[in-house]
């Protein structure tokens, strides 16, 4: 027989929050309206806290709780992507005459170390020379086009690159400022290869205090070429700069290139999309990371990139689409009892504006979660206040330092936080707090407050 769990939460007034928390808030100019809290030992019973717990709020990225709980549950720690390498013909004396192919599966995580390993797995069985073009194979993931730019207006970040099922080093390129005071310069080192890249560098060096020291430099992409205006403070020290400069594959293209040059082997043919023939066979293979480990770069740094590439994942039909994600998602709450009427779900990363949980749903999520066979593998994956991940500089001196497991959300307009603390007596609580409202990258000070009045207790 199917149980629902619902938390049977009343609202709550601002009177009825901590002190400390209704003081920030009142100091931040945040009506307590504009906020979601439940507080509830992890073994159940009557919330220590509820305030608006049926509210829908926006959780950014907390949403990852959901994406990677289910994943745990539905794919198994154990699971892992595969990205092929194939051909029509073996290779003579070095030689592949024909196609390569390259077929992804979505896999997260394939970075630069790990498609340099593929193609140095190539150069091992005997190919030195391709004959053909490399043939890019996307068809496990069916994804509508995809403007980086749409969210916030910034195509170059990272964080705004879409979900592909042939995703190599999160589609981005790593360059590494370092300041120069004796020659008041900056210098530019492009740590990611990529044949044909050229940085124009422009940079001033700056003595004002390091700050928010991206905002201030000012990258500009022309073809192959990644032009760098603006300032960088001295006081910064050597700092990395990630970029997401190209379609992907031009990126793609940029890199095997660069890497394939590296290894020795030649390549004259062109970079395109297609699908591999029946007839292929295989030549190499690379294997992902467990998912165990990949859930917890994606919660421990909040990789928007990465949720989504695992959001398609869930889709058990081929090609993935993000409706067969939401499906199946639906049917394992639905299986777990777990009755979330509120929940609206876009990409699973919580880099949405339309993504939406109440504080009681995501409370009940993470009671069901404590009590599952996958805990261990999820509360492992998320930042441990104080110490690393996204919470690696918050609560370091304060009462909740490494005793709290913790997911963190912020967008413009939304502060959320949520995960599992062990207060002081010994007692481990479940604490969802979400802000929604224009003044919510004001609100860290409220939420900590809440936080340090459960770890007193």
């Amino acid at each position: 027989m199917l149980v629902l769990i619902v938390l049977g939460l009343s609202s709550a007034h601002a009177g009825d929050l901590p002190p400390a928390v209704s003081q920030a808030l009142q100091e931040a100019g945040i009506p307590a309206r504009s906020v979601a809290i439940v507080v509830q030992a992890v073994d159940g019973g009557l919330p220590l806290l509820s305030h608006h717990p049926q509210q829908a709020m926006n959780p950014a990225s907390a949403m990852k709780l959901l994406t990677t709980y289910a994943a745990l549950e539905l794919l198994g720690p154990a699971h892992t992507w595969r990205t092929e390498v194939l051909a029509e013909s073996v290779p003579v004396n070095g030689r592949l005459d024909g196609h390569l192919y390259l077929r992804g599966s979505g896999d997260p995580k394939l970075g630069l170390e790990q498609f340099w390993l593929l193609l140095r797995q190539l150069r091992a069985r005997g190919v030195a020379d391709i004959g053909g073009d490399l043939v890019l194979d996307r068809s496990a993931f069916a994804v509508p086009l995809h403007d980086p730019g749409e969210f916030d207006k910034e195509p170059l970040r990272p964080y705004n690159a879409g979900p592909d099922a042939l995703l190599v080093n999160l589609k981005s390129v790593r360059l590494t400022l370092l300041p120069d005071s004796a020659r008041q310069a900056v210098k530019v080192i492009a740590e990611t290869p990529s044949e044909g890249l050229r940085i124009d560098n422009r940079l001033s060096l700056g003595n004002e205090a390091c700050g928010d020291w991206r905002e201030q430099v000012r990258p500009v992409v022309n073809g192959q070429s990644i032009e760098l205006g603006g300032r960088f403070p001295a006081a910064c020290g050597e700092k990395a700069l990630h970029l997401a400069p190209w379609a992907a594959d031009l990126q793609v293209e940029g890199l095997f290139r660069a890497l394939w040059r590296e290894l020795g082997g030649g390549f004259s043919g062109r970079v395109r999309e297609g699908h591999v023939p029946a007839s292929a066979r295989m030549l190499a293979v690379q294997e992902s990371p467990a998912l165990g480990e990949v859930i917890r770069d994606i919660n421990k740094f909040s990789n928007n990139v990465m949720a989504r590439q695992l959001f398609l994942t869930l889709d058990s039909e081929r090609p993935a689409t993000a409706v067969g994600a939401r499906r199946r998602i639906s049917g394992w709450l639905q299986a777990k009892g777990l009755y979330l009427p509120e929940l609206v779900l876009d990409n699973g990363s919580g880099l949405s504006r339309s993504e939406r949980i109440s504080a009681a749903s995501l409370a009940a999520l993470l009671r069901a979660a404590w009590h599952s066979p996958v805990m261990p593998e999820l509360i492992a994956s998320l930042p441990i206040a104080g110490v690393d991940g996204t919470l690696r500089k918050r609560f370091n001196e304060g009462l909740a330092s490494g005793r709290a497991h913790l997911k963190t959300g912020y967008l413009e307009g939304v502060r959320a936080l949520a995960g599992f603390l062990l207060d002081h007596s010994g007692k481990r609580w479940i604490i969802v707090c979400m802000i929604n409202d224009p003044q919510a990258r004001l609100g860290k000070p409220a939420i900590d407050a809440l936080l340090l009045w459960v770890a007193r207790r």
